[in-house]
């Protein structure tokens, strides 16, 4: 029926026609009248048609209709990721986002200009949402407030830019107080000029009980926490041990020195390897991969549910798996000393790490040994004790011989420094460990980017649809706009729609103070890597065929990979397409319920050292300059903030904008771009979740002259230099290298039991790990700020204020979210 209806609309004569024209035009009876109608619902929500005035369908593109996915930023912005793969973002002004909340789904009305009259720098498409077509979430948390006669609910999430109005809570199971945190039921909104209104579902309690801040996470995501009865009715029956019955037919590798290579405080383990030599100058390289599939059954209940989630969800103090513990980290866990089932990519690798072959098996292993990365890393530094050691060394050698040739075919480095939290038995911060990306991570990166890109081109040889990771390429106009701001510094700067040209200035700016800050500026231009049924390949690694094979313990699309290519399981690229979209949405879904998750701990723990009188000091690099203030990264908190002007106290300082710096009125101190400064945190804005830091002096006091990055901060005028960087208005973006999950602990483990952020394969979700994003300019408020009041972006205003709504001012200070590419 829907193919049917999408060759109707297709046509070249086809007017636009209402649900009797069409019941004609398909020759139908009129009792299939509800089956087409359901029809065009569905294709309609999946944005394949359009439904225009009259109740009449048209494809979208004959109306200049597009459907997407929306992003919003905390400045009201929105940017529309569209459904036709490789089309480029719509940019979406806060004017033209309608009632649209973030990740929705919705229908855009381009903004069409004549050809004759556009300029190069109109190459970014723009639109306004006119439909939404599904919402992500009806479920939002926020703390309850009273106004003079009503109740309203100010939400969690900054992107979302209207207080909801609720009435009193009824039979939540206990009072509702003013100061809670409550979880609301949002009704229908029809315009954003008026507040949404709501139902108070589930009182959680006062923010500052304990656990509340992590149950407002988990609902404010949506995120389960336990399985459902028959979920564990099915795990219960297929046993706890590998049967001999299920080894029948497989390749048996148990008599290999097979390893694994993991987190010290992991317990899914989902790949593992065993190195052999092959004949002079060759070697045999066996990726073991765990067998999700033999268990996990296509509609099954484990299925369903394993859908659902999409991915196993990493927080700071818990995991939300995608399957039971029973699988996750028991049966499909490839552990030490117990037969597993794998499916296995045995590769024939020359001595300079060419791939000469690559072949696939179904297989059962047996593990000799269980490393730690430290425990890896101490081994590859030294000489080996016993033959495993030995495998593990020439391992380690051969890895690297992959990892450059992966460079010299066009691979970004984007890896950035990254933290683990870890916490005590009563939730709060113990410390915050730093993740070196050293060669043990690297090891098992590039053996996992191997097996990655191996099935992709053997899917696509044996032209079998499949789900496929993708990340295209950049929009010309953003390197270009990224590279105005690189040659503004003084640095050189070659074409970037270049690869190799990407390569040098990443490695240039790698050398410099300044490289970190312009570093995440390129991040910024970079698209959201994603899954496809296309085979679009991947920008970030340099790869034309790539799909994701390697964690299909964590990841469904893993798991309808190994489907797949083993065991031909044949899906309509409809229903393809469908789960790529849906696990693409819980993925980013999973992303940011992680870096809240992280960010509640570390306001809680940085107002404690503010409430305690004693507050810490870090080294921070400065990484934009506007004119109310400096913003900071500050690496030994993973973290993002800002030093506004008006609290640094030694002097008044004056923003050059052309040069991109503050200089002080009275002194000359000049501070730039990439300078390295120390700081403490000075305020703690829960609700609009930015925090504010102060410099301190080398003796400790407030306000002094912060250290110079690499001799440059704190330079005299005489011997500032030009520059010229710019806001990032957008979301981060990255596509990095492929990171595995650090961790799989089980939910109520008191440590930190995401991912640490060391290197794995691809980047499925690789970013920048700070909780500050890019704030809009502040406006001023009681009194003139230094360097002058400054202005907000162009088309960028909130909704019109109502009584029933935060004033325009307090949002406009909400600070920018930022994409991550993975």
């Amino acid at each position: 029926m829907e193919e049917k209806i999408l060759k109707l609309l297709g046509r070249k004569r086809y007017l636009p026609s209402n649900v009797p024209e069409l019941l004609k035009g398909l020759k139908l009876q009129p009792g299939d009248q509800q089956r087409l109608q359901e029809s065009l619902k569905e294709l309609e929500r999946g944005g394949q048609i359009a439904r225009i005035k009259g109740n009449r369908y048209i494809l979208p593109k004959e109306a200049d209709l597009v459907a997407g996915r929306i992003q919003i930023t905390r400045g009201g912005r929105g940017f529309l990721m569209p459904d036709e793969p490789g089309a480029a973002e719509i940019a979406i002004p806060s004017s033209g986002t309608g009632t649209a909340m973030n990740d929705d789904r919705v229908l855009v009305r381009l903004d069409v200009k004549p050809q004759g009259r556009r300029t190069k720098s109109d190459k970014t498409d723009s639109g306004t949402v006119v439909r939404i077509l599904e919402r992500r979430r009806t479920q939002i948390v926020g703390t309850l407030k009273k106004g003079r006669q009503f109740l309203y609910v100010v939400p969690d999430d900054p992107r979302m830019n209207h207080d909801i109005n609720v009435p009193p809570a009824k039979d939540v199971g206990r009072e509702a107080r003013v100061g809670d945190k409550v979880v609301v039921e949002l009704k229908e909104w029809e315009s954003r000029h008026t507040s949404p209104e709501g139902i108070i579902t589930e009182v959680l309690g006062p923010p500052t009980a304990e656990g509340v801040d992590m149950l407002a996470v988990l609902r404010n995501y949506d995120l389960p926490l336990k399985f459902p009865p028959q979920v564990l009715n099915e795990v219960k029956n297929i046993g706890n041990k590998v049967r001999e019955s299920e080894v029948t037919g497989r390749k048996d590798c148990r008599s290999h020195d097979v390893i694994s290579i993991d987190p010290a405080d992991a317990r899914d383990f989902d790949d593992a390897f065993f190195l052999t030599p092959a004949g002079r100058d060759r070697w045999t390289l066996w990726v073991h991969i765990a067998d999700v599939s033999h268990y996990v059954k296509p509609g099954s209940a484990l299925d369903k549910e394993a859908k659902k989630r999409g991915n196993s969800t990493y927080l700071v103090d818990r995991v939300i798996p995608m399957l039971p513990e029973a699988l996750s980290n028991e049966l499909c866990s490839l552990k030490p000393h117990v037969d597993r089932l794998s499916k296995c990519v045995e590769f024939l690798i020359n001595n300079d790490g060419k791939v000469l072959k690559a072949q696939f098996h179904e297989a059962v292993i047996h593990s000799k040994r269980r490393y730690s990365y430290e425990e890896a890393f101490e081994v590859l530094g030294r000489k080996p004790k016993d033959e495993i050691e030995k495998m593990l060394v020439n391992a380690g050698e051969l890895a690297m011989k992959i990892r450059k040739r992966r460079f010299a075919n066009g691979a970004l480095d984007l890896d950035f420094p990254e933290t683990k939290i870890r916490l005590d038995d009563e939730g709060k911060v113990k410390r915050i460990e730093k993740i070196d990306n050293d060669i043990s991570h690297q090891l098992i990166e590039e053996f996992m980017l191997l097996a990655n890109e191996a099935v992709a081109t053997r899917l696509i040889k044996l032209r079998r649809p499949s789900i496929h990771r993708v990340h295209e390429r950049p929009d010309p106009k953003r390197l270009y706009d990224y590279r105005q701001e690189v040659l503004s510094h003084n640095l050189p700067c070659g074409n970037l729609e270049k690869s190799a040209e990407v390569q040098k200035l990443l490695k240039r700016l790698g050398t410099i103070a300044i490289g970190a800050a312009l570093k995440i500026g390129f991040l910024k231009s970079l698209m959201r890597a994603r899954y496809a049924v296309e085979p679009l390949g991947h920008y970030g690694l340099a790869k034309e065929k790539y799909a994701h094979f390697t964690s299909p313990i964590r990841r469904y699309a893993d798991l309808i990979v190994h489907r797949t290519l083993f065991e031909k399981v044949k899906s309509s690229v409809t229903e393809l397409t469908r789960i790529a979209e849906h696990i693409s949405t819980t993925e980013r879904n999973s992303s940011d319920a992680e870096r809240d998750s992280k960010d509640v701990k570390m306001y809680a723990y940085l107002l404690e050292q503010i409430n305690a009188g004693d507050p810490q000091q870090y080294k921070a690099l400065v990484t934009d300059i506007r004119n109310f203030g400096l913003f900071i990264d500050i690496p030994d908190l993973g973290m993002r903030g800002l030093v506004p002007l008006s609290r640094i106290e030694d002097d008044f300082y004056e923003f050059d904008p052309t040069r991109v710096q503050v200089i002080g009125r009275r002194s000359n101190r000049v501070i730039r771009l990439g300078d390295e400064l120390d700081v403490e945190v000075d305020k703690v804005d829960t609700f609009k979740k930015e925090v504010d830091f102060r410099l301190v002096s080398k003796g400790g006091g407030r306000g002094g002259s912060g250290r110079g990055g690499r001799g440059s901060g704190g330079q005299r005028r005489s011997n500032r230099g030009k520059g010229g960087g710019k806001s990032g208005g957008r979301d981060d973006r990255r596509s990095g290298s492929d990171r595995k999950r650090r961790s799989s602990k089980p939910a109520g483990s008191s440590e930190n039991s995401g991912r640490s952020g060391s290197s794995r394969p691809e980047g499925d979700k690789p970013k920048p790990r700070r909780s500050q994003k890019n704030r809009k300019p502040r406006t001023n408020e009681g009194g003139n700020s230094q360097g002058g009041a400054p202005k907000g972006p162009k088309g960028d205003s909130a909704a019109a204020p109502s009584k029933k709504r935060r004033s325009s001012n307090s949002r406009r200070r909400r600070s920018q979210s930022r994409k991550k590419t993975e």
